[in-house]
């Protein structure tokens, strides 16, 4: 028995060994043997300490406008890529990171045609916010993805732009009414403003729902970020998500009521269908409860909850975002906004702009694009090599994160000019290929397979949007506004974004 103890605390002893000291050990000789520079392994904790320190501090403090962006949003990958250059190392716990800020490497890997790269492992409570198809992958994948890309296809969006008419509407019509009430100005935060238009329009298009249906679930989204956010950020415990915490059980009601609310909304739309009352029945949910129903890739209803649940954040954090930082830097460069409005003016004149309108705007394509150049919603792509990989020429071991700086590419000179840092819409003249040196360093919605199925979608409640307030409203920064980008989720203003607007 004595014996037989021994040998256990031995095991666990050595494969503790093995994790925590020889394996990092092994992985950081390989990658210094091609030349990769970075920090050192040392302890359990990693540079774990140090990236805490770094955001707290970029956070404490505003940074002047055409500053890079990514020194505040993502302070220690910024230093490490000043520091070691574009390909480097750094350690998140025991775990080794691979920081990559090179273009090629990063489309090469984001392509991935074998199949090599995945997910990084996450700490389970991260999985609460959504396991939608977004987080499948393979074969899981690839089925769940064909069968959503439908319900982004043209003819779907087209049907759309009514929808997202009566959203923009909406907004635009509870601004006038605060100018009128402020006697021709009014400053307005308009990042919950737009944040509340982009959850209203995917609750109708994707949902058939306004946004008073769908209020509760993004409010409850809204929380459940925040915690999975400390989450993800936290050296994950193995089995510390069971401990009955106060965060863990607040984690773990969102997390039901969220589920609840949703399927309490399948069940009537399932009840509606079934009784021949919902017209274009085929929007997202319509789509994916046909397919449960006739058993296609075994999707389950639980699937259908974890989809709703994506797209729900997902719908409303790109939009909201692109919008927010739009009106930013438009109030910013007038110049640019008085181009925008004039070419709205030509082509819709007063009307709502419909889908064929939209299509023929070459002015606003191009502000949205550096727009999203200069505030990518997620400042960096992560991926997990399940086996050794090799990309170029390098030769990644198994069981290392790869941390993809599209932000880092985005204002790189080598690739942009020596003016990256500046708001220089016609970069995008000729199209996005053409805007950089590198034919392709530009990565918004990601790219490769994996590229953001609902692209289109958001692309087009922007332009639908942000016509509408132009024809309406002249904007400018209002004095009280702090330029202070940081990662909430997405990359957002961090005071806000008061803007003041007047009434054209």
């Amino acid at each position: 028995m004595a014996t037989s103890f021994a040998f256990l605390v031995l095991f666990v002893l050595m494969k503790l060994i093995h994790n925590l000291w020889w394996k990092p050990k092994s992985i950081e000789r390989r990658l210094r043997k091609q030349g990769i520079r970075g920090t050192s392994y040392q302890s359990f904790k990693g540079d774990t300490p140090e990236m805490k320190k770094l955001v707290k501090a970029s956070s404490s403090k505003p940074i002047s406008l055409n500053t890079q962006v990514a020194r505040r949003v993502i302070p220690f990958y910024h230093n490490m890529v000043k520091r070691y250059g574009k390909v480097s190392v750094c350690w998140f716990g025991s775990s080794p990171k691979l920081i990559i800020a090179e273009a090629e490497l990063i489309r090469l890997l984001l392509e991935d045609k074998k199949g090599e790269l995945v997910h990084p492992p996450l700490n389970p409570l991260v999985n609460l916010q959504h396991l939608g198809f977004a987080a499948l992958e393979g074969q899981e994948w690839s089925k769940r993805r064909t069968l959503i890309t439908p319900a982004f296809h043209l003819d779907k969006l087209k049907g759309m732009v009514p929808a997202f008419s009566r959203s923009c509407c909406n907004l635009v019509e509870q601004w006038q009414k605060l100018v009128m009430e402020s006697q021709g100005k009014c400053e307005i935060d308009v990042a919950p403003q737009l944040s509340t238009l982009a959850c209203d329009a995917i609750s109708r298009t994707a949902f058939g729902s306004s946004y008073q249906q769908g209020k509760q679930i993004f409010e409850l989204q809204k929380q459940q970020s925040f915690l999975v956010r400390e989450a993800y950020n936290s050296i994950y415990i193995p089995g510390f998500r069971f401990v009955p915490t106060r965060k863990n059980k607040r984690r773990y009601q969102i997390y039901n009521q969220i589920k609840a609310i949703l399927k309490n909304m399948i069940r009537q739309r399932e009840d509606a269908m079934q009784r021949g009352e919902v017209e274009g029945e085929l929007d997202l949910l319509g789509l994916l409860l046909q397919c449960k129903e006739q058993s296609i890739n075994d999707l389950t209803i639980d699937d259908v909850i974890e989809e709703c649940k994506m797209f729900y954040i997902a719908g409303q954090e790109t939009t909201a975002t692109l919008l927010t930082w739009t009106m930013i830097c438009l109030s910013i460069y007038p110049d640019w906004q008085d181009k925008a409005r004039q070419e709205v003016l030509e082509i819709c004149g007063t009307a709502k702009p419909d889908f064929g309108a939209i299509n023929r705007f070459k002015i606003i394509p191009m502000i949205l694009d550096e727009v999203l150049r200069l505030f990518p919603s997620l400042p960096f792509i992560s991926r997990y090599t399940t086996r050794e990989t090799r990309v170029g020429n390098l030769l990644i071991p198994a069981g290392v994160e790869l941390c993809l700086l599209v932000m880092n590419v985005h204002y790189d000179a080598d690739y942009w000019g020596e003016d990256a840092n500046e708001f220089k819409p016609e970069r995008f003249r000729e199209g996005v290929s053409k805007a950089s040196k590198d034919q392709m360093a530009f990565f918004p919605f990601g790219w490769g397979p994996r590229i953001c199925v609902a692209q289109k979608f958001a692309l087009i409640e922007a332009k639908m949007a942000l016509a509408m307030i132009l024809q309406r409203f002249s904007f400018q920064l209002s004095p009280s506004y702090t330029h202070a980008p940081c990662l909430r989720i997405t990359v957002k203003p961090q005071y806000g974004a008061p803007i003041n607007l007047r009434p054209i």
